[in-house]
């Protein structure tokens, strides 16, 4: 696993919380909090009722409802998206966005059979990873 997203009543009070937990920075602020959780792996907290789509320049990040089905990603070579966007077609699963990150990283968003957001993502993605 990448990264695990948490629903939080109090996202500032979650965050302290993490953050003194892990002994880690913060990440990124502006939508989120999102904490280096040690050996590549993000923690992502959001407030409830905030995880609408996000409009980057280089693609959108779909929602997750909070409360709801959920997010999570696994991390995946550069290398490996052709075969992983074909496998993808293979089992007729749409790819609901694409993002290319600042840092150089990529991510293929597609929804599961219970609506949850799974994120294939390439290095390049956070400063960990």
């Amino acid at each position: 696993m990448l990264e695990t997203a948490l629903d939080c009543d109090d996202l500032r009070r979650s965050a302290a919380f993490y953050i003194a937990l892990l002994g880690a920075p913060m990440l990124d602020t502006e939508r989120l909090v999102a904490i280096d959780a040690g050996e590549g792996t993000v923690l992502l907290l959001f407030q409830k009722g905030a995880a609408s789509d996000l409009v980057l320049p280089g693609g959108v990040v779909p929602g997750h409802e909070p409360g709801g089905a959920g997010h999570f990603a696994f991390a995946i070579e550069m290398a490996d998206v052709p075969a992983w966007e074909a496998r993808l077609a293979e089992l007729r699963i749409p790819i609901e966005s694409r993002v290319t990150w600042e840092r150089g990283g990529l991510s293929l968003y597609f929804r599961d059979p219970d609506h949850r957001l799974v994120e294939l993502a390439t290095p390049g993605l956070w400063p960990c990873y």
